[in-house]
């Protein structure tokens, strides 16, 4: 009987010490949260480990989420593969076209969602304001300036060319004039007007040279010879090219003189404003203007621009988590992380597994009791 009662007791003994001792142990890995002071005298074992080790801790979770969680390969592995780059074809693919593309809304209601309305208005202001400012721009720039100057010299040349077929022009023009009823009218015209200019004298000239369309149809032939003749088209080539050359060195401004620009403005922004006509192109929506734009995005632009995007990311993977730091991040939400909400955290999650470890403690105790009045007994 008291073989029994040693070796029970024994046993309970030591399964409370072993069930106590590993309760405890799991409480110190937390508890206390601070450390505690008697006096100047810091109690050993407090704080408990994980707050006493907290920067430790932080900086190890911080490297071993760096170096085995959230490593380059496993972001490439995860996101970085075929499978992923067909999903986010499909979802870009399907988000332009219900909310873009084929979307009801006008350019105008697009633009209004950005922030910007009355565009047609402001755009046809703006463009006003440029043609006033180009064309104040232009006139200050060329109103000191010359035909010689301005002009190609390639354009002058060609000008200068056309000097004589522009005389030969006149002349042959002026010989079927003079030759029709019309100028032989205009030429007894003129003698009437000139004879009634000199009076007396006139009225004798008319007297013994006979009717002015006699003395008409004594002129006009020598009209003609005088057209005809080889030195008058010389006389007015080189007339014409005097006046021209004096004008080619005239400034522009002298030959804009007196002349109102405000009809010519005035029509150029009209034209601009109705070819434009950005209030009514404004009320189409996208795919009035792009009809293959479903179809090309789908087949051209979405899949360039995500292999592009894969690609750039993947090169770039690496560079962004180590700007990123996730350890400075890891480390500095476990510094500011309550060590009471840890420690709920923790004992949430792994409850049962401290109860088994604080079973097993007192199981082992227990043994261990059992062993100690088993040697006892047979050393008594």
């Amino acid at each position: 009987m008291g073989f029994l009662w040693t070796i029970t007791f024994m046993a309970v003994v030591g399964a409370a010490i072993g069930a106590v001792t590993n309760h405890l142990a799991i409480k110190m890995l937390f508890r206390p949260h601070e450390a505690k002071y008697i006096g100047s005298w810091r109690v050993p074992f407090t704080p408990g480990l994980i707050p006493k080790r907290r920067d430790e801790l932080a900086i190890q979770l911080g490297n071993t989420v760096i170096k085995h969680l959230l490593t380059p390969d496993i972001f490439k592995k995860k996101y970085f593969n075929e499978e992923m780059r067909v999903k986010a074809n499909t979802l870009i693919v399907q988000q332009l076209n219900d909310n873009i593309l084929q979307s009801y809304k006008t350019i105008g209601d697009w633009l209004k969602l950005g922030g910007l309305e009355n565009v047609a208005s402001i755009a046809n202001e703006k463009i006003n304001e440029q043609i006033d400012v180009q064309f104040n721009l232009i006139k200050a720039k060329i109103e000191n300036e010359t035909i010689r100057q301005l002009a190609p010299i390639e354009w002058q040349k060609k000008a200068d060319s056309k000097v004589g077929e522009i005389v030969s022009y006149i002349l042959l023009k002026g010989e079927d004039f003079f030759q029709s009823e019309e100028g032989k009218m205009a030429v007894k015209n003129l003698i009437d007007d000139f004879l009634s200019t000199k009076g007396t004298l006139g009225s004798m000239i008319q007297m013994f040279m006979g009717e002015s369309s006699s003395l008409a149809g004594k002129v006009q032939p020598e009209i003609l010879k005088f057209l005809k003749a080889p030195g008058t088209k010389n006389m007015l080539e080189k007339i014409v090219q005097n006046e021209w050359e004096k004008l080619k060195d005239q400034p522009i401004i002298e030959m804009m003189e007196g002349f109102d620009f405000d009809p010519v403005i005035a029509n150029v922004k009209g034209y601009l404003t109705n070819q434009l006509a950005l209030e009514e192109r404004l009320n189409h929506n996208l795919i009035h203007y792009f009809p293959g734009a479903t179809e090309w995005t789908q087949n051209q632009l979405v899949p360039k621009v995500t292999a592009f995007a894969f690609k750039e990311a993947e090169t770039k993977l690496e560079e962004v988590l180590r700007k990123m730091r996730l350890e400075d991040m890891v480390k500095e939400q476990v510094d500011s992380f309550p060590v009471a909400r840890l420690e709920d955290i923790v004992l949430g999650i792994s409850k049962r597994e401290f109860k088994m470890i604080t079973v097993l403690g007192g199981v082992l105790g227990g043994l261990i009791g059992i062993i100690q009045g088993l040697i006892v007994f047979f050393t008594t």
